[in-house]
């Protein structure tokens, strides 16, 4: 990390011990470290001790000022990632609501880099479904990254998960930021549910939220990638610095895939598209009066794109075409048949009990030089990750 310009924020809990010790190992990396403290971290480290070891004016409050009237703006514009560790409950809070009450929530709001939390609370504050829910926020919609705490002996005198990760842990994490290892490669990325219009009010769908796409596009984006996130219908943010296609239908996902394909590196087909249309939409609300008891929908066929992408570039090297098989059971069989039968390079499969609409999932990754790798629980932008690990290294196949 020689030369990098890394912000430090300490928020008080008695993990921020620990601080000194990363902070210590940020400098002996190479990197340029400034540090920006809550008062409550005060109160378990000083500023003094923490200047001492990134050489620089450590600042504390809103209006006690070290630099300038804007320090609050300019601490966040000269750092390239933020990290926080540790990050209390309280403080994870406040930044899943936006609020900037103080000089570390308001640099934090202030930072559009890359932030990387490690979180350090008692175990009953971080099985709170409020923590939970703030985590979700931070990680999902705001794109922070975390280092999960571990378990073992607390200074509450609990044991149990909370205790914030080893400053060598998050020293890794913070490293693994600066990947540029996608520079110069564009990457299309699908997303979301599609949805099939019945009527002018109804519509046939599935249970897609888009999250894995969109942490897919997430993460190819703060790799270096050109990402193009084709998305259907989402209440999701779009990613920093990625260009989002919106889409309704299949026909129309088709249409924007095979408008922006040309020139990528790799299609990475993440969104459940729906595999029926009704044959026909109906001009007006259906009445259920006028249909009596029952109604027949007749139902044709969509498009499988992937399947047709795997027919336009059959034999070529790029892009790589990476699908999904979201199975109930036989995920394995399913993708290995998927592979062949739509010519993907590589096919992501899990179980829907494993993934649908949670948090974290699992899956195995599967390509078709029958090299498997099963990722064990993981967070989606986790998951994400190694999806495009898998990518890189299927480019650098001979």
């Amino acid at each position: 990390m020689k030369n990098r310009k890394i912000l430090l924020g300490i928020t008080g809990g008695i993990a921020a011990y620990k601080s000194a010790h990363l902070c210590r190992l940020f400098v002996r990396d190479g990197a340029d470290v400034r540090v920006v403290m809550s008062e409550a971290a005060c109160e378990f480290i000083t500023p003094l001790t923490m200047e001492t070891l990134c050489g620089k004016p450590v600042p504390v409050k809103m209006f006690g000022r070290t630099a300038g009237p804007l320090e609050h703006i300019d601490l966040p514009d000269e750092a390239e990632i933020m990290v926080i560790a540790p990050a209390t409950a309280d403080y994870l809070a406040r930044c899943a609501a936006g609020r900037a009450c103080d000089l570390i929530s308001s640099v934090t709001l202030a930072f559009t880099g890359p932030v990387l939390f490690a979180p350090a609370m008692n175990t009953n504050m971080w099985n709170n479904p409020a923590t939970a829910r703030n985590v979700l926020t931070l990680t999902e919609e705001h794109g922070w990254h975390i280092v999960q705490p571990s378990s073992g002996d607390l200074a509450c005198g609990w044991t149990g998960p909370g205790r914030m990760a080893e400053p060598e842990e998050i020293l890794d994490a913070a490293r693994a930021l600066f990947r540029r290892d996608l520079h110069g490669h564009r990457i299309l990325v699908t997303a979301g549910p599609t949805a099939e219009d019945l009527d002018p009010v109804r519509f046939l769908s599935n249970r897609s939220t888009g999250r894995m796409g969109y942490a897919i596009a997430h993460a190819a984006t703060r790799r270096g990638a050109d990402v193009v996130l084709v998305s259907g219908p989402t209440a999701l943010p779009c990613p920093t610095g990625v260009q989002r296609v919106d889409v309704r239908s299949a026909l129309e996902m088709e249409q924007a895939v095979n408008e922006e394909v040309d020139g990528c590196d790799a299609v990475i087909m993440s969104a459940a598209v729906a595999d029926y249309r009704p044959e026909q939409i109906m001009e007006h609300k259906i009445k259920k009066e006028q249909e009596g008891d029952s109604r027949v929908l007749q139902l044709v066929k969509n498009p499988d794109i992937l399947a047709g992408l795997g027919a336009r570039f059959a034999k070529k090297s790029r892009p790589v075409l990476v699908g999904f098989a979201l199975e109930t059971r036989n995920a394995i069989e399913a993708a290995r048949t998927k592979l062949q039968r739509k010519g993907a390079h590589i096919i992501v499969a899990n179980l829907a009990a494993d993934g649908l609409g949670g948090d974290d999932t699992r899956a195995t990754i599967i390509d078709d030089r029958e090299k498997m790798f099963d990722t064990g629980p993981l967070t989606k932008i986790e998951l994400a990750e190694k999806i495009l690990d898998h990518v890189l290294e299927y480019w650098d196949r001979p």
